[in-house]
């Protein structure tokens, strides 16, 4: 089979790799659709602890089944599509037991620290499979990680209806979230500096947009989420909360990263500070919005190239350009 590789931090190829078998619990799933993500660069780039090298990524996909493991007991079948959670938990440390798997001491994610979906092929346990409708597309199929994520994350910060929400960052996961918090009732104020993107945002439906948080002629919200990672972004959105706001830190930050915020503030103000890491028991709720047309995708699914096309995605991902940039292996799916 065809599969994109990254070497080693900042040397990728496409090239070939055996076919996958699938494990006694696992399938082969034949991808139909695989998103590239912000964690996809900082793998690329050396800059995600947990991934070894070489490694195939790609951790939002969907496709359809192809083998099946002489010991699944799912009913799951060749023919049958599926998207799947990437996430891969030991369930025995103790995160695991409390019911926090995404804080698993031993921590996996398929196309993280496993071979994943940027290729014509996967292997991944039965369990981690959720079957689609058959009026969901393979692209929409793919969109049910990031989504899990954004589900996991509004349930962090939790939301009431009729609050002032500030969002940095329009671009595929802000737009989701843009899109939950209204839904729960929230009025959302959209920050970027793309316009393109802020476009977007106010075609959902966001109350107001700005390219900088300091233009914002209100600064007085009951909550914020950085969805950028950039430490002056979260300094900005923290600046913005009232008494008794919460702030909400959802996206991926460089590792040695730091941010300055003022702890007084924190103590005399009662902020709150929260993060949210990946999926937590969302992907199926997740799913379930997706399949019931709650989220609006059209406006999110700018680009889809194939396979061979994976280092013009990640430039086109760096640079910007669209929102959501899929690979797509195989035309015919």
């Amino acid at each position: 089979m065809r599969a994109a590789i990254i070497t080693e931090p900042g040397s990728l190829i496409v090239d070939d790799r055996p076919d996958p078998t699938p494990a006694p619990d696992g399938v082969v799933v034949r991808v139909g659709a695989c998103g590239i993500c912000g964690t996809d660069l900082h793998i690329a780039d050396g800059e995600f602890p947990p991934s070894p090298y070489p490694l195939v990524p790609g951790h939002e996909f969907a496709g359809t089944v192809t083998a099946v493991g002489e010991n699944v007991t799912t009913g799951l079948a060749p023919g049958d599509r599926v998207a799947v959670d990437p996430s891969l938990f030991c369930g025995h440390c103790e995160y695991c037991r409390a019911g926090r798997g995404n804080l698993c001491g031993n921590w996996g994610a398929i196309g993280d620290t496993v071979d994943g979906a940027f290729a014509e092929y996967v292997a991944v346990p039965a369990a981690n499979c959720y079957r689609m409708p058959d009026s969901m597309s393979m692209r929409e199929g793919a969109l049910v990680e990031p989504l899990s994520c954004a589900v996991h994350g509004v349930r962090r910060i939790g939301v009431e209806a009729g609050e002032r929400f500030l969002l940095v960052g329009a671009g595929t996961m802000g737009l989701l979230l843009q899109q939950l918090l209204q839904r729960s009732g929230a009025q959302v104020t959209m920050v970027d500096r793309n316009t393109r993107r802020l476009a977007i945002a106010e075609e959902l439906g966001a109350h107001a947009t700005a390219t900088d948080a300091d233009d914002l002629k209100e600064a007085d919200f009951d909550a914020a989420v950085d969805v950028t990672g950039v430490p002056q972004a979260i300094e900005a959105a923290f600046s913005s909360l009232r008494r008794g706001g919460r702030l909400l830190i959802f996206g991926v930050a460089d590792e040695a990263a730091r941010m300055s915020l003022s702890p007084f503030r924190v103590y005399n103000d009662e902020i709150t500070i929260v993060g949210s890491m990946a999926v937590l028991n969302s992907y199926g709720a997740a799913l379930d919005l997706m399949a019931s047309g709650a989220i609006e995708t059209a406006p999110l699914l700018t680009d889809a190239l194939p396979l061979e096309r994976f280092p013009e995605a990640l430039d086109m991902m760096r640079a910007g350009t669209g929102v959501k940039i899929q690979v797509v292996p195989d035309a015919s799916v």
